[in-house]
């Protein structure tokens, strides 16, 4: 007897209208706790010191990692498929501190 794996059942995405549109973003700021991850996603006009938040993401450590490795994974496929992804030197930044 030939038996199936069960198939996962698959995710349907809904997104709003309004979502769908999508906000430029060129920082972004990464603070945590002990118990979440918080992404705030927004944008730096040249000239300005002020930047302006258009999203914040609250998640689990576990869900943050989740998504370090997506993108890890994309960037990858990416650079596979157009080449390696150049562009300002990256400063360094303490473990101990938050990106941004």
């Amino acid at each position: 007897m030939d038996e199936q794996q069960p198939q996962p059942p698959q995710i349907r995405l809904l997104i709003e209208d309004t979502v769908a549109q999508g906000e430029y973003v060129n920082f972004a700021n990464i603070i945590h706790s002990t118990s979440e991850f918080i992404i705030d996603l927004g944008r730096v006009m040249p000239g300005r010191t002020d930047v302006k938040i258009f999203s914040r993401v609250i998640t689990t450590p576990l869900h943050a990692k989740q998504l370090l490795h997506a993108l890890a994974q994309n960037i990858t496929l990416f650079e596979q498929k157009y080449g390696e992804i150049r562009g300002e030197e990256v400063p360094q930044i303490s473990a101990d501190e938050p990106s941004n």
